[in-house]
């Protein structure tokens, strides 16, 4: 992240900070000390994030920062400059247009109150990147940061193995246009 030294963050002196949120760049003069997590949900209104514990914990303010997720509570949006940020309203910004994870928790029941869910849309959204066919072990191990009170966990995590079906399949051409292109092949 950006490199900064102690007396910067001791100051209530205002910085210019330019970001990328969900690929829309953002200029803002916030104080220091302000937090991604309020930026994001304050200053540019995103208030699909949310915060839980402020102690990076709970894993509810999680964004993904260049691909990888993060502690939105944990970071501060000067450190976010010259970064590319996530939010789940950057993965799909209506039901016509959910990504695989989000579309996945709707079908296996993965929420309850949907509180914890951003955070577990964008931890599981990152994870599959890294490992799009994981088994349930690694599936549960994804997740163990990421706190839900209401649910047992059960549906959260055959939620991120359909989500694994679902990014599979939409990576995969359909069988009759594999066919065709044999046989074009072939030709």
């Amino acid at each position: 992240m950006t490199d900064l030294n102690a007396a910067d963050l001791l100051t209530d002196e205002l910085h210019d900070v330019t970001v990328t949120v969900n690929g829309a760049v953002h200029t803002a003069r916030v104080p220091a000390r302000r937090l991604l997590s309020d930026f994001l949900r304050h200053d540019l209104r995103l208030t699909g994030t949310h915060v839980g514990c402020e102690h990076g914990v709970c894993g509810a303010c999680t964004v993904l920062v260049d691909g990888r997720p993060m502690r939105s509570c944990l970071m501060f949006a000067i450190q976010a400059q010259r970064h590319e940020i996530t939010t789940v309203e950057g993965l799909g910004d209506s039901p016509e247009r959910m990504n695989h994870v989000q579309r996945a928790f709707t079908e296996c029941h993965g929420l309850q109150c949907g509180f914890c869910t951003p955070g577990f849309i964008t931890t599981i959204t990152a994870f599959l990147e890294d490992n799009p066919d994981p088994t349930e072990g690694e599936a549960r191990e994804a997740v163990s940061g990421n706190l839900c009170r209401c649910t047992g966990y059960q549906n959260i995590v055959k939620s991120v193995l359909r989500a694994a079906e679902l990014k599979r399949s939409e990576a995969e051409p359909p069988a009759a246009e594999t066919a065709q292109s044999e046989e074009s092949e072939s030709r």
